[in-house]
């Protein structure tokens, strides 16, 4: 069977968890709501397109390899924002917009928000019956995103190139195996090359997280629900859904 693999690495990231009020935690690790949007921004997708996320949603299995979860960083976060009558009947397309009132219409919101530092994992997809693109496809949007890729907040780009290969495989755990034994000798080839191209070597993986819908051949140690199944865009719904996870080093 094939996958599709890539690799996530970045000085920042921002896996949002359930937010409540003005705290905006942060999980280690991308769930499926941060993996749709990633590849609905590589494929074009508008946000507001609702049924074609729905469609990347339900059309992959998906299963995340931890190389490294990174370290907290929270940051405490001011913003200005105009009242809600103040707009009303003002045009206001982009942020310069919503903030051309005077001072006395702008007021002040305070929010917590975490990152994580330093954080890299691989990401496998299993196309289902239902999957709207071929995995080659998805790989040509990966390479040539129509969108810029953040890893969850704008703020947070990708530090390295995301380097996806479709990869014949048993199951997704041996498709990682493959994708770290080519992504090593694609380094070494550019160390050979272009000696100081600032890429680090691969890491190896301390846990795997899957959902239902890809194959993967491990006895979870932990099975948890998470929210981060999206629903609806327009009004932030997020749905339940399963979620496994396998350790490979007693310290992850």
């Amino acid at each position: 069977m094939d996958f599709l693999v890539f690799q996530l690495q970045g000085a920042m990231a921002a896996w949002g968890d359930t937010a409540v009020g003005e705290f905006r935690p942060s999980l280690d690790a991308p769930g499926l709501s941060s993996l749709v949007g990633l590849l609905g921004a590589a494929l074009g997708l508008r946000r507001e397109d609702e049924a074609a996320h729905a469609a990347l949603r339900d059309g992959y299995g998906y299963a995340v390899g931890v190389q490294a979860a990174g370290r907290l960083l929270r940051d405490y976060h001011t913003a200005q924002v105009p009242g809600q009558t103040s707009l009303k009947k003002r045009p206001h397309a982009s942020r310069r917009d919503e903030l051309a009132l005077p001072r006395d219409e702008l007021n002040t919101i305070l929010s917590t928000r975490d990152y994580r530092q330093d954080a890299a994992c691989l990401v496998a997809l299993q196309p289902r019956g239902e999957a709207p693109y071929s995995l080659e496809e998805l790989a040509e949007a990966l390479r040539y995103p129509r969108f810029a890729l953040y890893l969850g907040r704008k703020a947070c780009p990708p530090a390295a190139p995301l380097f996806p290969q479709v990869i014949s495989a048993d199951n997704a755990e041996s498709a990682f195996e493959d994708y770290l034994l080519q992504l090593t000798a694609r380094l070494d080839v550019l160390d050979k090359v272009h000696s100081r191209h600032g890429l680090p070597s691969p890491q190896a993986l301390e846990r795997l997280i899957w959902g239902d819908g890809i194959r993967v051949d491990l006895v979870p140690d932990l099975t948890t629900s998470r929210k981060d199944r999206p629903i609806r865009r327009r009004g932030w719904q997020f749905g339940d859904r399963t979620e496994y996870q396998a350790f490979f080093r007693p310290e992850a």
